[in-house]
């Protein structure tokens, strides 16, 4: 029970630190991500209902993309409540806000379980997943750390990074919204970008 917990804790510090860390370096590479390192891709993964997705179907509407996981115990599943928050809070201007939350743990995240995770929050969220190698490839258009990490169980874990990447209506990289941030920063960079 002890061991547990004190797992459950190490896994939380984890996140946390991957998300700060990914927001210190997003944020000092700026919007235009400077000295030439470009974020953000086309992403052509298969969606929650096992339908092949392309990036390019939301040319003209901003969106946000999120790297996570359905096994996650608390960054990923507060991130996705966080937006729903902030999207219906923010009302009609946001509802054709779509979030993209691909799956970094494929293996697991198969399209069932993908679909039944989405149903859990109110804001538009496709949830993708594809092959191992769709799925790195994603990740690294958009400069994402993730890494198995067994556990004591016999399971694992994932450790990465923990972020929501805001894109404008060109598929182009604004801004980001780190796991600390609160319901404010929510709603107020949901809106520059939805009003870009």
């Amino acid at each position: 029970m002890v061991v547990r917990r004190l797992l459950t804790i190490l896994i939380a510090a984890a996140a946390i630190s991957a998300a700060a860390l990914g927001y210190l370096y997003l944020n000092r590479q700026g919007p235009e991500a400077t000295g030439g390192i470009a974020i953000g891709g086309p992403i052509h993964l298969t969606s929650q209902d096992g339908t092949p997705f392309d990036s390019a179907s939301l040319a003209g509407k901003p969106y946000a993309v999120f790297f996570g996981y359905t096994h996650c115990p608390d960054v990923c599943p507060t991130t996705l409540s966080d937006i729903s928050q902030a999207t219906d809070e923010i009302g009609g201007k946001a509802k054709d806000f779509t979030t993209l939350f691909v799956t970094i743990d494929p293996e697991r995240d198969t399209v069932p379980v993908l679909k039944d995770y989405i149903s859990n929050f109110t804001a538009k969220v496709v949830g993708l997943t594809g092959t191992a190698d769709q799925v790195a490839a994603a990740a690294k258009a958009f400069r994402v750390y993730y890494k198995k990490v067994p556990t004591s169980d016999g399971s694992y874990t994932m450790d990465h990074t923990a972020v929501l990447y805001l894109m404008d209506s060109h598929g182009a990289f604004r801004s980001i919204i780190s796991y600390t941030e609160d319901h404010d920063a929510y709603v107020r960079k949901i809106k520059e970008v939805l009003n870009d």
